[in-house]
């Protein structure tokens, strides 16, 4: 596949997957979707890759989620809402090695939970956190609600959804969303021990390792695939309209009026 929208590389046993759209803060539409499956997958199944990275390119923002100007009632792709996540967070999962979030400027909506769902997060102290969907006519359902409960607990999760609020780096390592925050020019350093540590373990028992840690929420593939379909459901009400018109022309929404 040729890459548009990623910068992918390896080097040393690590595979690194940059999201390569600074101009719109690294948010997603679907060919970055696919483009990042496809890398996951081949780093998931090269013997010489022992750790992959994923991070967002420029110092500003690691993801922000869902690409609004390629949204229009549906995205611009496959998948249930045309947008090919289950593909993306199912790669993840699947890949038998670690994922490290490298995160240095804003985790948001779907960039929050592609943090959530790699297997480790190293943020920098510049870093911030956030759900978005409910400000904007929008949700992540599955993974982005009970997994990221499993993370930081329902309590914090149902206020990450509920309120829309920004957490910055030291807030997210105290919830557990983050492992570990270091100085914003100490990030690469402090990845690469992390990988260098990552690449002196056996990979067969890591692989486990991690397998069993995901069989433990294995069940949560089937609630967020029912709650994408929701989602494809909820794109085509006037409430859900309201919100991606108000974010376009950068204004509140008014979405009570809008519900029927």
């Amino acid at each position: 596949m040729t890459f548009e929208d990623i910068r992918y590389d390896k080097a040393d046993g690590v595979a690194r997957i940059t999201i390569d759209r600074p101009k719109v803060l690294n948010a997603f539409r679907a060919r970055t979707c696919e483009e990042m499956t496809e890398a996951l997958r081949d780093a998931s199944w090269d013997a010489a890759v022992a750790v992959i990275v994923l991070t967002g390119a420029g110092d500003r923002a690691f993801c922000t989620g869902g690409d609004q100007s390629s949204h229009a009632g549906q995205y611009d792709g496959r998948g249930t809402i045309g947008l090919p996540v289950e593909d993306l967070h199912a790669a993840m999962r699947d890949a038998p090695k670690p994922v490290i979030a490298r995160v240095q400027g804003y985790a948001i909506g779907g960039g929050n939970v592609l943090a959530a769902m790699c297997d480790l997060t190293i943020a920098s102290d510049k870093a911030s956190f956030g759900q978005v969907g409910p400000k904007v006519g929008s949700v992540d359902p599955g993974f982005g609600t009970a997994y990221l409960a499993r993370i930081v607990g329902e309590k914090k999760a149902r206020e990450m959804w509920f309120l829309c609020r920004r957490y910055d780096a030291r807030e997210a390592l105290a919830m557990g969303l983050v492992n570990v925050v270091v100085p914003h020019d100490e990030l690469d350093a402090e990845v690469d021990r992390w990988c260098e540590e990552i690449k002196a373990k056996s990979p067969t028992a890591l692989a486990i390792a991690k397998r069993s840690f995901n069989a433990d929420t294995e069940h949560l593939r089937g609630i967020a695939s029912l709650g994408l379909q929701a989602v494809s459901l909820y794109y085509g009400t006037e409430e859900a309209r309201e919100g991606l018109a108000a974010f376009q022309e950068k204004r509140p929404p008014d979405f009570r009026s809008k519900r029927r």
